[in-house]
Parts: C-alpha cells; structure tokens; sequence
C-alpha cells in the first residue's frame, strides 16, 4: 500500500477539502431552494469504497454532515461498488438511514476510473416540499409526512429512472423546484468526481484507498489522543424545553470518557419517550448533534470524517424521543434534535468548563406557508427559519439571532418577499432577552410578517421555549423565552393553521442563558 509523508499528506487533504468544497458551493449557485442556496442548509462530503466519509466540506450543518457521514455505509452495503457502473447515481431520503425526515434527500454519486468505482461525493439538502403534511410536526405517523424514497437508483448508467422521476414528481407541491435541486445535486457530484479523478491523475493514483486509510487513521488517533487528556469519569448534563402545543422534553444524557482507551460513550437513557407529535429524532440525528458537541470542545481544528467520529458512541434506549421507532412522526425533528447539545455540553463542562457555552434558543423557528396570492395562482413556500439567541461563553457574551448549534443563516427578507407574496413589517434584535451574568446571553430576535393575499393561507409554525427560556451557566440568569403571536394574541400550536388574509404573524425568538454571576 502506498505510504505518505507529512508534506504531501498535507497537501493531498487540502486538495480534498477544496474538492468537496467546491462541491458544496456548486450546489449553493444551482440549488432552487432559497435554504440551500441562501441559507445553506446542506451537507457534502466524500466517501471510500467502504462507505467512510473521509472530508467534509467546510460548509453544512451538524445534523446534515454528520448523518450523511453515517449514510454512506448503508449506501455501499446495499449497493456494493463493484456492482455499480459509471453514470449511476443513488438516492434515498428514508428517515433511519440518513438525516432523520423526508425533507432532506441524499444523493450519493460513485466515482471512477476506468470501470472501477473508487469512491463517492455524497450530499444532503433540504428541499422545498416532499408532499404529505409539509413542515411540521401536526402529523400522527411517518406516513403522513411525504414520500418515502428507499435506496434506489436515481440514474442507471446515465440515463435517469423515469418511473422514479415521476413518482417523485407526482407527490410533491412544487415537482420543478424538486426535480432542478436533485439535478443541482447531481450536477454538483460529477463537479466533485471530475475533480478527484483530476487529482489521482495529477498525483499518479490508481484510487484512493490508501489516501483514505492514512486520513482516517491519523484522525481517529488524534481523536482519542485528545480524549486521553481528560479526567476520566462519567459525567451527567440535563435539558428541560418546551415544544409546539406546550409538551415539556426532557433530554438526560451521560457520558464516560474511557482515558486508557481514548473512548467516550453518550448515553441518553433518562430522556422523554417519544412524543405524539412530529419532533422525534432518529439515533442517525441524535448523534449527529451529540458529535458536534463533542468535536466543538475537544478539539474543533481536527478533521471531522469517520476516523475522528469512531472514538465516540451514541446511545438511547429505542422508543425514547431520540432513538424513535418507526412510524414516529418526526418532520420536525430538529426541534428537539437542535437541543441534543446541550446536556452534553453541560457534562462536559465539569471536566472542560472553559469550552462550553451556556443553553442557547436551541432549535431554529421554522415556517413553511401555502396559500394563494393577489392573482389566485397557489404557492408554497420553502422551509425558512429564525434564530434565537446564543448562550454565553466563559470569556465572551453570546451571539445575537445566531443560529447555535445548526449554523444555518437566515434566508434574507428581500429573497423571501421576492419569491413569495409576503411582506415583513418587522425585523430586529430583541433587547434585554439575553440572561444576565458576567458574560451577558445573545439577544433574540423579532419578526413580524402577514402575506399579500385574498384567501385564507395555511401557516406551519413549529416554535419552542415559548415558556421555558435557556438555563445561565455557573450562576448565570436564564435567557426570555419566546413568544409566538398572532394580531397579538399568543399562541401555541403543533398543528398547521388555516390564517385570515388580514392576520398578522409576531415571532419573539428566545435569548440566551448568561455565565457566571455579576
């Protein structure tokens, strides 16, 4: 097997970063959907023979990465690459396997040289509509969310499944968007497969599998090397919340670190049963956001790909709000999936205080609406969404509407009323929302729209700490909660709305949890 020295190790990884990069941003500039385009709602990565994510792009959320690195496996075990010919592609957006709704479809596309598979640039979007109830969390079963893709063949030796097509077309509120974002997908695996096959002939490589094996195993040993510097131990973090129609989650997680291994195990047995609602969260997502909790304290300058993530084990009894069995409903996912953060990062803080934060908002408000505009024509909208306030750090205050943990942007209000007939009479920071403390928490936000229409108009609004605002961390005081108001009346709903033309929407997004006392 090829060896590499330090330098050109170097140097082949930052080709590879930029390839999946490039990747990414070729998505951004072709995606249909404002939050993939705008927002940056996606994930992008490449992948061996194996099914190992060996880089990521340097844009994309937790949840997104994170539970496309885990896809990849279950990709390669039902498609086994020396089964693949060159101009397939492959797809599913099946809950358990990738990023833990319909919404968000992975796209893996296997790259060759010569007839023989050496790999595959994968990405995971959310699109604008996948049929079924839409975004959030009013349906009662998975079957009602959309449609279900299993692990299929979106294209076979270049040419596209046209029953797959038109199944896809059939289901969905907006057949065009969908088909130009799987095309974006598409388009943007062939810009990451021309130029890794550009590299290996640059390079003089046969594959990358012994790129890959260098890669993973110099992260996963500096992954555990980094666990070995901490007090071994098991340390326990709790987070109480509130979700849409006022349910109270709570999510208990314990984690032992194992220093002579270098192994840290999460374990979120304690936490709420799965919910009646839309917000289950699958194990994929769950540990997707107990990972990013982890990598963003021990040590965030490392690779994040298979090798780094092996030292670390998720876990939750089945049936529990994240580890839900299907049929669950769980469209709305992140709204409980967002918060997996924070009691992980408050067990971490009694072995590394200085690198946690206190709670945040934690889950981002989403809205998707469906009406009829001034013309009569029918729209639906994207999912766009709001951040609340960040929670304090040790050293500094926390960040006003920023979007923690997920890291998507807000979709500007200029693009949003362009594309669809709604008009914003409200846009600002909420001051004074952020806890108190020696490092103040982020200021939320304050959002008012109504829509340009005739007709009533549905509304999915999925809202959280509407009651409940983000804990302070070491005496620090807890951030406001939200507010959720219509022509100024609050309110607090899991279902979808049926809205008047006249109505106004009012969002008062959370504050964030200030640290240490004044």
């Amino acid at each position: 097997m090829t060896s590499f020295d330090g330098i050109t190790l170097e140097i082949l990884w930052s080709n590879l970063i930029a390839t999946v990069t490039e990747q990414a941003r070729a998505l951004q500039r072709i995606a249909f959907s404002p939050i993939v385009r705008e927002a940056g709602d996606l994930a992008t990565a490449l992948f061996d023979r194996q099914g190992r994510m060996v880089a990521q792009a340097v844009t994309g959320t937790p949840g997104h990465i994170n539970s496309l690195g885990m896809a990849g496996q279950h990709f390669v075990k039902r498609f086994a690459p020396d089964t693949l010919s060159p101009g397939d592609v492959l797809i599913t957006n099946d809950p358990w396997l990738s990023a833990g709704h319909f919404f968000d479809i992975t796209i893996m596309t296997p790259v060759f040289r010569g007839d023989r598979c050496i790999g595959f640039f994968g990405s995971t979007i959310h699109h604008t509509d996948i049929g079924g109830y839409g975004v959030g969390a009013g349906a009662r079963d998975v079957h009602e969310e959309g449609l279900w893709i299993p692990l299929a063949k979106l294209y076979e030796r270049g040419t596209p499944n046209a029953l797959l097509f038109d199944i896809i077309r059939r289901n969905v509120r907006t057949p065009e968007h969908v088909a130009g974002d799987l095309a974006a997908q598409v388009a943007a695996g062939r810009v990451g497969a021309d130029r890794l096959n550009t590299l290996c002939d640059r390079q003089g490589l046969d594959d990358i599998e012994a790129l890959s094996v260098a890669v993973l195993d110099r992260s996963e040993l500096a992954t555990r090397d980094s666990i070995r510097k901490l007090r071994a131990g098991t340390y326990h973090g709790e987070s109480i919340f509130d979700v849409p129609g006022g349910l109270q989650i709570t999510l208990r997680c314990a984690v032992t670190i194992d220093a002579k291994a270098g192994e840290m195990t999460i374990d979120f047995a304690g936490s709420s049963p799965e919910a009646p609602i839309g917000i289950n969260v699958v194990l994929n997502y769950t540990a997707a956001y107990a990972n990013f909790a982890v990598r963003a304290c021990l040590d965030p300058d490392l690779p994040n790909n298979w090798g780094s993530l092996r030292p670390v084990k998720v876990i939750a009894p089945e049936g529990c709000i994240v580890n839900c069995r299907y049929p669950a409903p769980v469209n709305a996912r992140h709204v409980v999936g967002m918060y997996v953060p924070f009691p992980v990062l408050k067990a971490l803080h009694q072995v590394m205080p200085d690198r946690v934060v206190a709670e945040g908002s934690g889950a981002v408000w989403t809205i998707q609406i469906q009406g009829r505009d001034e013309q009569g024509r029918p729209f639906t909208s994207s999912m766009f969404n709001y951040s609340g306030g960040m929670g304090a750090r040790r050293g500094k205050p926390g960040l006003d509407a920023t979007c923690y943990p997920t890291g998507v942007a807000a979709v500007p209000v200029e693009v949003l009323e362009a594309a669809m007939p709604i008009e914003f009479t409200r846009k600002e920071l909420r001051p004074g929302s952020g806890g108190e403390g020696r490092q103040r928490g982020g200021d939320g936000q304050l959002i008012g729209y109504r829509m340009r229409t005739q007709d009533p108009w549905l509304l999915n609004l999925v809202a959280s700490r509407t009651e409940l605002g983000p804990e302070g961390m070491e005496g620090g005081g807890p951030g406001q909660a939200g507010r959720f108001l219509v022509n100024g009346k609050p309110v607090n709903e899991a279902r979808k709305m049926v809205m008047q033309p006249s109505d106004e929407v009012l969002m008062e997004t959370p504050g964030g949890g200030g640290y240490g006392s004044t």
